[in-house]
């Protein structure tokens, strides 16, 4: 008797181990096995990219979808990702695992897999063939309005970013959540302006039946140009943030020639901002190494391959757009000119409002009065200045006055000199010696002040690029 209660005993105790272990998994996985011996199958691959190596926009609305489902939970693995909020954590399925789905009592399987030789990945649908004529375009269908139903609650804009490794496996782009916190209310900028933008940009997303009539690409091209720190990159931003596109940053140092070009442009997708920028430094400083050429920029800017997607804008910034070919800047590839300047008073006024909350100051007529002597300074200098500086708007206004001086001898004192270069006389350029070690001890201090600045700065992330315009005009729409 003892030795049958012993027995009895260890029998419940690894039945209960088995039951809370695998137990239970090998008995439904026999019974998913008996199950799929009685029906046949019909399957369906949703690649991840077509044989063009495009994405297969179905494979990431399926994807999206999947990793919606509160039974992923049940997969037997399942990855963990932080979510775009700190809070936030997501599901998504791992490769060679099966999750099932249930539509209009069907019964649907899907499986994530991944080539061995290609790294090609895919999802394989399985369904019952008596179901099929029943249930797939309905499901299909509802995976659509699902997925646009979690993309219209993210509204989430992504950052693509062009790579040069394996393309073949994973394409050209990888994208991560643009978090850029510009917005077109923040984005200090000459009001008209910025409404005639605005105006333009709205009027653009309604017109795809104006441009269907008239036989031409829904696209809509610009040119921002102007020194550095002006705002170009923040004005992009503005525009994502305000049109909800994702934004394709084309890095043409990794293109390694015209086809390659046209392959990055085949695979964006439609609702994108697509950028290159500083568009006259590669053309100034392109190497003898493969890259594309003149003919290929513009071909991507404006030619037939051009028409394999709607509703993009193409964005290209320059420091000097009169370095730049005349055959990159006319009508059709480029349809509107907008000049980021250096900080004038105006743009001061709205600097000092947004970083340091002074609509008005005692100082800014002595700020208004060294503008008018011709001193300039970029708005992102101005803005690094009164960040380092917001807990003192006094102290602020106090070193963009110095700033704004240092720069004016600077450039004084550098007109001079180039005045007594261009005369020719050694002469005169030793007896004036002092003149060009004033300029340079004038940037030193100017370096200097910079540098005291970002060690008293309690922050150091990086400063951000305020925009401004001017409202010059030309044979192009110019803002």
């Amino acid at each position: 008797m003892f030795v049958y209660l012993v027995a009895i005993i260890a029998s419940c105790f690894v039945l209960k181990i088995l039951l809370k272990t695998s137990l239970v998994q090998i008995i439904k996985n026999w019974w998913r096995i008996l199950v799929d011996g009685c029906y046949v199958y019909q399957f369906y691959r949703v690649p991840q990219f077509n044989h063009n190596m495009q994405e297969n926009q179905l494979y990431r609305k399926v994807c999206t979808y999947l990793n919606s489902l509160p039974c992923i939970e049940d997969s037997d693995f399942t990855n963990l990702f932080s979510g775009d909020k700190s809070n936030e954590i997501s599901l998504e399925l791992d490769l060679n695992q099966i999750v099932s789905d249930k539509f209009l009592n069907a019964r649907i399987f899907w499986i994530n897999e991944k080539d061995e030789f290609t790294g090609l990945k895919s999802l394989v649908m399985k369904i019952r063939k008596n179901d099929k004529r029943r249930v797939l375009q309905p499901y299909l269908q509802y995976i659509h309005s699902v997925f646009d139903e979690i993309e219209q609650r993210k509204k989430e804009v992504r950052l693509f970013v062009n790579v040069d490794n394996e393309p073949w496996r994973n394409g050209r782009w990888r994208s991560v959540s643009f978090t850029h916190p510009a917005t077109f209310d923040t984005i200090v900028m000459d009001t008209d302006l910025k409404n005639k933008v605005k105006s333009d940009l709205e009027l653009f997303m309604k017109s795809k039946q104006y441009y269907h009539r008239l036989g031409k690409i829904w696209k809509r091209s610009y040119l921002l140009y102007g020194p550095s720190g002006t705002g170009k990159s923040t004005f992009i931003a503005g525009i994502a943030n305000l049109l909800n596109y994702n934004v394709y940053d084309v890095d043409l140092s990794k293109v390694t020639d015209d086809s390659d070009l046209k392959m990055l442009l085949l695979q964006t997708t439609s609702k994108s901002l697509i950028v290159i920028e500083d568009l006259d430094s590669y053309l100034r400083n392109k190497s003898t190494a493969p890259a594309p050429s003149m003919s290929g920029i513009l071909n991507f800017m404006d030619g037939i391959i051009s028409c394999c997607g709607e509703e993009r804008i193409m964005i290209f910034t320059v420091n000097n757009k009169d370095q730049i070919d005349p055959t990159v800047l006319r009508p059709g590839r480029i349809d509107v000119h907008i000049h980021f300047p250096l900080c004038d008073f105006n743009s001061f006024k709205s600097l000092a409002n947004s970083h340091l909350g002074l609509k008005d100051h005692k100082l800014f007529t002595q700020v208004e009065e060294i503008f008018q002597t011709g001193a300039a300074l970029s708005p992102a200098e101005i803005g690094e200045i009164m960040i380092s500086n917001r807990s003192s708007p006094t102290r602020a206004l106090k070193t963009v006055i110095s700033a704004l001086h240092i720069n004016t001898e600077s450039r004084a004192a550098t007109r001079h000199a180039r005045r007594l270069s261009e005369s020719g006389s050694v002469r005169a350029v030793e007896e004036t010696g002092d003149s060009g070690i004033f300029c340079r001890e004038n940037v030193r201090e100017f370096k200097k002040l910079y540098g005291l600045l970002r060690i008293r700065s309690s922050r150091k992330d990086a400063s951000f690029e305020f925009d401004t315009s001017d409202k010059d005009n030309s044979r192009h729409d110019n803002y």
